[in-house]
């Protein structure tokens, strides 16, 4: 009996290349240090419903992705978004709409991996630490010191230096994921107990510590009560403020909005901050995914592309293609 394949995380790359494998007749098993599927697709529930904390949303431009979106969208697992968007630049608020066709997971973005995810077999809250091989099998470790396996092949998909400290055992592919740079977001929720009297829906920033701005509940699927906010800091606000202390990028955010937005603020009545540590890659790469296929590693991630979540599903979908090319 063939052993089966790992795994490591259950982003919309891992979950792309765990769908890809499944349909091909092979038994995968997955892995996630956090409590549920998602990754920076991940919502977050809350006294004031879920959030969006993560993408805010995406596109979908390869004709393979948009295929595979109509079929989502025949699922109830996306919807499209068509937000009043709006730029800021000087602190001027302009209207600035598009043709762009944005999708959002329906009623929330975890949604979409949780559907992919379906009835695969998965060990959450296990943050893997190590991918050892034995004589013909690999192995993994996790934070705990519990070990599983054996695996015939491994596949990683995780943020880029994550990644590379599990690709020990191929110095190539450890050496091609360390010099990924991955950027920081501070990310900040707010909630006001009556709708904020502004047009926004969506809103570009510059000049500012914010580069992103939503009103969460003009989303489709999702709550209108009470008024749900998520602003999104620049990567260099976030690098220069890594460790602050959450109240402080709170106050700091809360302030950046209201002097940009175009309407009295009142003080929120529930607000929260994430930090995503490795939020998106500085610069797009054209690797597809990382394979090692002689030992039978693989390394997949939006990082692998266009550091968006159509190269994430891409990168994944290129993994699982090299993956069973060799098994041919």
């Amino acid at each position: 009996m063939t052993a089966p394949i790992a795994i490591i995380g259950t982003g919309i790359a891992g979950l792309s290349a765990a769908q890809a494998l499944h349909a091909a007749g092979h038994e995968v098993q997955l892995f996630d240090k956090s409590r549920g599927s998602g990754g920076r697709m991940a919502s977050k529930r809350s006294d004031v419903g879920a959030l969006d904390l993560g993408a805010q949303y995406f596109t979908a431009r390869d004709r393979r992705f948009v295929d595979v979106v109509q079929q989502w969208q025949a699922r109830g697992w996306v919807a499209e978004w068509t937000p009043n968007l709006y730029h800021s630049r000087n602190g001027q608020l302009s209207a600035s709409p598009d043709e762009q066709v944005r999708w959002v997971g329906s009623p929330r973005m975890s949604a979409i991996t949780r559907a992919m995810l379906g009835a695969l077999p998965v060990h959450f809250s296990c943050r893997i630490t190590e991918v050892f091989r034995g004589t013909q099998h690999w192995n993994l470790q996790d934070a705990e010191g519990n070990s599983y396996g054996p695996f015939s092949h491994v596949v990683i998909a995780a943020p880029a230096p994550q990644a590379s400290a599990l690709l020990a055992a191929a110095p190539k592919l450890a050496s091609a994921a360390s010099s990924v740079v991955m950027e920081p977001t501070w990310t900040v929720a707010l909630a006001f107990a009556n709708p904020l009297e502004t047009k926004v829906d969506g809103c570009f920033v510059q000049d500012s510590p914010l580069d992103w701005l939503t009103r969460n509940h003009s989303k489709p699927g999702r709550d209108g009560n009470p008024d749900t906010w998520v602003l999104h800091a620049s990567s260099s606000w976030s690098k220069q403020h890594l460790d602050m202390p959450k109240e402080d990028v709170i106050e700091h955010l809360h302030g950046a909005f209201a002097e940009l937005i175009d309407c009295s603020m009142p003080a929120p009545m529930f607000s929260l901050a994430h930090r995503w540590l490795y939020s998106r890659p500085a610069s797009a790469h054209q690797w597809g995914s990382l394979a090692d296929a002689d030992l039978g590693l693989y390394a997949c991630g939006d990082w692998c592309l266009s550091g968006r979540v159509e190269g994430a599903w891409l990168s994944g979908q290129d993994a699982a293609r090299k993956l069973l090319a060799h098994l041919q």
